[in-house]
């Protein structure tokens, strides 16, 4: 069982020593996810081949830079809760819950249908906890809602890439 995040001495105004432990927990859960999803972005970024590996290659790297903010201020959002983020490999191996990204050197359609899954699941997991912070944090939660926005834009990119004339996912190679 991962580890959760030391409960608080303080928290921010108008949260009880408990709640503000609650939310750092839901926070730090969202850290790690950002974290193995920056990792699996970058690995992706440098392992994929074929037609279209240009675009896809230079997709990527804004993507990473934008998922290493959300980093940043979900720990920052943990610290100023009172609780001290997480975000070895270590604290990230532990608490993952998920398995590893599944492909090395592969062709851009393997790879994105790959991104595809894991940007589901990742932006699922965030709206999850979104709704789990309703009420409980407003600040929390608009950040999680803004970095929700950006994941979902940056699941329509590579969509964009698999999607056929028809609307359809099932790209051919």
């Amino acid at each position: 069982m991962p580890r959760q995040p030391d409960r608080p001495k303080y928290t921010v105004p108008g949260l009880t020593l408990a709640h503000g432990g609650d939310v750092a927990a839901v926070l730090q859960e969202r850290l790690v996810a950002l974290l193995d999803l920056a990792l699996t972005l970058k690995h992706v970024h440098w392992n994929v081949v074929g037609p279209r590996f240009i675009a896809v290659h230079k997709m990527l790297d804004p993507q990473v830079a934008s998922v290493h903010r959300m980093i940043d201020k979900t720990a920052e959002r943990v610290a100023t809760l009172g609780a001290a983020p997480r975000g070895t490999p270590g604290a990230v191996v532990e608490a993952r819950s998920w398995p590893d990204y599944p492909l090395g050197r592969a062709t851009t359609v393997d790879h994105l249908r790959a991104l595809d899954a894991v940007y589901d699941r990742v932006a699922s997991s965030h709206r999850d906890a979104a709704d789990r912070l309703h009420g409980l944090d407003d600040v929390s939660q608009r950040i999680l809602l803004h970095q929700l926005r950006r994941l979902e834009f940056f699941q329509w990119l590579v969509r964009a890439h698999l999607e056929s004339a028809g609307g359809s996912l099932g790209a051919t190679r």
